[in-house]
């Protein structure tokens, strides 16, 4: 083989690449749909259209009797008693209120429910926080058999007359502490606040708090309770719709007037209408017709705080129930 054989190196053919094929040149101007999906058919607009008139249906439903109890509040009573008020107040008449509001004792029961459900709730979060964080620690031993004690009294009670001689010799009749201290400890919120700590607080925070000298006292003051508006809140909400609502136990525990509830109250301002039925100047049918009217007024009134408070906590509502649902 000669050497300009040997020397000679092999030509490389270099093809530039606006000469290479264009099927071989990926093109931009090809339109690329990222939301590419298939067209939906006739089977599945009706399947649609069914779920979404359910839902319809469901929401009237749900919604229709607050909207029909609202409207009939303020309608007259002649009105509502004969049919006429379906969609709108017909003849509108503030009688029901008027007969509602002019009683002083309902602005008593307004105070002490107020009173009942800010302290009531404050002391719920004051005890179930601290004790679901302290039952969420692995490190805590004891924690499955005091666990199992508090479920124990959500299946077995005392009954209702113990619970009457307890509260008898705990001095707690005619007490607005009657209200708050049987039921500060809430074994479901319990729960529902140790699942969060346990799925939502990373221990690796519990790591770096110790590094830094921290306490389980101190971390669950600077670390954790910033971290848990969510469940604080949701809970929060738990304990004030069931101070609010709470009638059994005005009912059984408190004789005193100036001591009831708004809910005991209201009772009594429609038992005191209906005896007085017929009264001078009012037929039967208009009595019981006001009486109805009442009725609507006085849900409308024990309920109103609730539905105004409630849309301000709705997204701590729906977060917090999600992340405690996590684990049981």
């Amino acid at each position: 083989m000669s050497a300009s054989s040997k020397s000679a190196k092999p030509e490389i053919s270099t093809v530039s690449y606006s000469q290479a094929p264009k099927s071989h040149i990926p093109s931009s101007d090809v339109p690329f749909n990222k939301h590419h999906h298939q067209k939906k058919t006739v089977s599945d607009w009706v399947v649609d259209s069914i779920i979404t008139a359910i839902i319809i249906l469901i929401v009237a439903a749900i919604i229709y009797p607050l909207w029909f109890i609202i409207i009939a509040s303020f309608s007259d009573p002649k009105y509502v008693a004969t049919g006429q008020v379906t969609l709108w107040p017909k003849g509108v008449s503030l009688s029901g209120y008027a007969q509602i509001l002019q009683d002083s004792r309902i602005w008593i029961g307004y105070r002490n429910t107020i009173i009942y459900s800010v302290v009531g709730t404050a002391v719920n979060l004051l005890v179930t926080i601290p004790a679901s964080f302290a039952l969420s620690r692995k490190e805590f031993r004891p924690r499955r058999v005091i666990m199992f004690l508090f479920a124990f009294t959500m299946f077995f009670s005392g009954g209702l007359i113990p619970s009457y001689l307890l509260m008898k010799q705990l001095h707690l009749l005619n007490s607005m502490w009657v209200f708050i201290l049987p039921g500060a400890f809430g074994v479901y919120n319990m729960i529902i606040a140790r699942s969060f700590f346990e799925t939502s607080i990373p221990e690796e925070l519990h790591d770096a708090a110790k590094v830094d000298g921290l306490s389980y006292f101190g971390f669950f003051m600077k670390v954790v309770l910033p971290l848990s508006s969510a469940i604080i809140a949701v809970i929060g909400l738990y304990c004030f719709v069931g101070h609010w609502n709470d009638y059994f136990t005005g009912l059984i525990y408190i004789r005193n007037q100036d001591q009831q509830p708004l809910q005991n109250v209201l009772q009594m301002i429609l038992l005191a209408n209906q005896t007085d039925q017929g009264s001078v100047g009012m037929t039967a049918a208009q009595s019981q017709n006001l009486g109805d009217q009442i009725k609507f007024g006085i849900i409308i009134v024990s309920t109103l705080p609730l539905l105004v408070i409630y849309p301000f906590l709705q997204k701590y509502f729906n977060k917090g129930v999600m992340i405690g649902a996590v684990k049981g």
